[in-house]
C-alpha cells in the first residue's frame, strides 16, 4: 500500500475505462473468437506458453486489456514500452534485462509494445535478433494492419489476433455492471441511467468500451444530483455526453434504411441512395457505418466492372475518417453517386463463392503442381520438377498457357467476367489469349 495515497486517491482519479478493466480471462468482454473456452490464445496464456504475437483491432475493444492479464497470469517478468515514446536505447536495455533474467532466473520475458506500428525499421532490427533467439516474447498492440504497416520481418515471427468492435449487448453489459460497482465503477454515486440513454451510449461507442465509459462517466459526473441524493441520468444527457444525438427512428426502422441504401446502390439509384444516406445520418447514424458499407458494394455489385470504385469508396472513408462531419460528408456523398452510376457486375461474388466452396469441400491429395512449388529447400526431385516452370515474361505478351490449378481442379473457372464496364477488356484480352471458354 501507498503510504502516501491511505485513501486511494490516485486509483479514483483513474477514468472509468482504466478502473473497469478486466483482471482475468473470466471478466474479459467480447473477442470469443480468439479467448474462449479451449481458443488457441487462451491454451496458451493459462499455461503459460504463449509465443510473440500481434493483437490488432480498433480501439477500445480489449488488446491493452488483454495484454495485462498475461502480465499477470504468466511466471515471467513483463515490460512494457510505448513506440511513440521508446527508442533503441530502450528496446536495448528492455533486451538486456530480458537476457539476464533467462540467465539468471530461467525467467522469460514479456515484451508488451504499444502502437507498434510507429517502430521503424531501425527500432524493429533492434528487436528482430532477440524474438528469433527466443530471449523475449514480443506482444505488440496496434490498430493499424501489420501487415501494411509494420517491418514484415517482425510480423512473419508473430501470430496476429485480429480484434473486432464489441458488440452492443457487450457494451451496454459492460456499462450497465461499472454502474452498479462500488469499488471500482460509478455504484457509490446511485445513479438511474434510463434505459434508452444506456442504449444511445451503448450504440454510438461503435464497439469503442472506452467510449462507452467515458461517456457514462462523464454523463454521470456533469448531473446535478435531485434532492434525494441521486443522480438520474436521462437520454439527451447521454446525447451529450458522447456528443450525438439519439436516433429518431427505431432499431427496426434504421435496418430499413440501410437495407433500402444498399438496394439502392446496387440498382443504380443515385437519388434514392443519397436520401437514405442522408436520412441514415441526419437521424443519427454514425456516417462510418453508411461509408463501410459503400465499401462493401463497390465490390459486391461493382467490382471488376469498374475497379476504380473501390478506391473511390475508400477514399471517401478514409476522407471521413480524417475530417469528420460534416466536411467528410462531401466526399461520401461524391463516392456513393460514383458507385451508382457505375457499370454493375456481381462476378467477384460469384469468384469468391466458388473458389471458397472448392477450397474447403474439394480433396487436394496431389497439392500444389510440382513444377509451382518453393524449391528452395526441396530435395533433388522437387528442384527437378521447378524447371519445368514456364517464366511468363519469357514469352510474347507476358503470357503462357500452363496449369496453375491442382489436377483435380485444371479446368474449374471461378471468376467469369461480364459484358459490362471494364469487364469487357478482361474478357477480351482472355480471348485474345485463347483462354475464353
Amino acid at each position: 500500500m501507498d503510504l502516501f495515497d491511505l485513501n486511494g486517491n490516485e486509483a479514483k482519479a483513474k477514468p472509468l475505462a482504466e478502473r473497469m478493466r478486466a483482471n482475468n480471462l473470466n471478466d474479459f468482454i467480447g473477442q470469443k473468437h480468439i479467448v474462449a473456452e479451449g481458443s488457441l490464445l487462451r491454451r496458451a496464456i493459462s499455461l503459460d506458453r504463449l509465443g510473440s504475437c500481434i493483437f490488432w483491432g480498433p480501439p477500445g475493444t480489449g488488446k491493452t486489456t488483454l495484454a495485462n492479464i498475461i502480465a499477470q497470469t504468466t511466471h515471467g517478468e513483463f515490460i512494457k514500452l510505448n513506440a511513440v515514446q521508446s527508442g533503441v536505447a530502450d528496446v536495448k536495455k528492455a533486451v538486456e534485462q530480458a537476457r539476464d533474467a533467462l540467465k539468471m532466473y530461467g525467467k522469460r520475458t514479456y515484451l508488451m509494445l504499444d502502437e507498434c506500428h510507429r517502430f521503424n525499421k531501425t527500432q524493429s532490427d533492434s528487436l528482430l535478433p532477440a524474438i528469433e533467439q527466443g530471449t523475449i516474447i514480443f506482444i505488440g498492440s496496434t490498430t493499424e494492419n501489420p501487415y501494411a504497416s509494420m517491418t514484415p520481418a517482425i510480423v512473419s515471427r508473430c501470430r496476429v489476433f485480429e480484434f473486432k468492435r464489441l458488440s452492443f449487448e457487450d457494451i451496454r453489459g459492460a456499462i450497465v455492471k461499472a454502474l452498479a460497482d462500488k469499488k471500482r465503477g460509478l455504484g457509490e454515486y446511485s445513479a438511474v441511467v434510463d434505459d434508452d440513454a444506456l442504449d444511445h451510449i451503448a450504440r454510438v461507442a461503435g464497439g469503442d468500451l472506452r467510449t462507452a465509459y467515458n461517456a457514462l462517466e462523464l454523463a454521470v459526473l456533469t448531473t446535478p444530483p435531485q434532492t434525494d441524493g441521486s443522480i438520474a441520468v436521462k437520454l439527451a444527457d447521454a446525447e451529450q455526453s458522447i456528443q450525438r444525438k439519439a436516433m429518431a427512428y427505431n432499431e427496426d426502422a434504421f435496418y430499413d434504411y440501410l437495407s433500402a441504401f444498399c438496394k439502392s446502390l446496387r440498382g443504380s439509384d443515385a437519388n434514392a441512395a443519397l436520401y437514405y444516406a442522408m436520412r441514415l445520418i441526419e437521424g443519427g447514424c454514425d456516417p462510418m457505418i453508411v461509408a463501410r458499407r459503400l465499401v462493401i458494394h463497390s465490390c459486391e455489385d461493382v467490382g471488376m466492372s469498374d475497379p476504380n470504385a473501390l478506391v473511390v469508396a475508400t477514399s471517401a472513408m478514409y476522407a471521413l475518417e480524417k475530417t469528420g462531419y460534416p466536411e467528410g460528408i462531401i466526399p461520401l456523398t461524391s463516392a456513393i453517386i460514383y458507385v451508382c452510376e457505375a457499370p454493375k457486375s456481381n462476378s467477384v461474388v460469384r469468384a469468391l463463392d466458388a473458389a471458397k466452396r472448392d477450397a474447403t469441400q474439394v480433396r487436394d491429395d496431389e497439392g500444389v503442381p510440382a513444377y509451382l512449388r518453393d524449391n528452395t529447400f526441396g530435395d533433388k526431385e522437387t528442384k527437378a520438377q521447378s524447371y519445368k516452370y514456364k517464366y511468363p515474361h519469357d514469352f510474347a505478351g507476358g503470357y503462357v498457357e500452363q496449369q496453375y490449378l491442382p489436377d483435380s481442379l485444371r479446368d474449374k473457372i471461378y471468376y467469369v467476367p461480364s459484358d459490362y464496364g471494364f469487364e469487357k477488356t478482361v474478357k477480351q484480352w482472355r480471348r485474345d489469349k485463347g483462354k475464353l471458354k
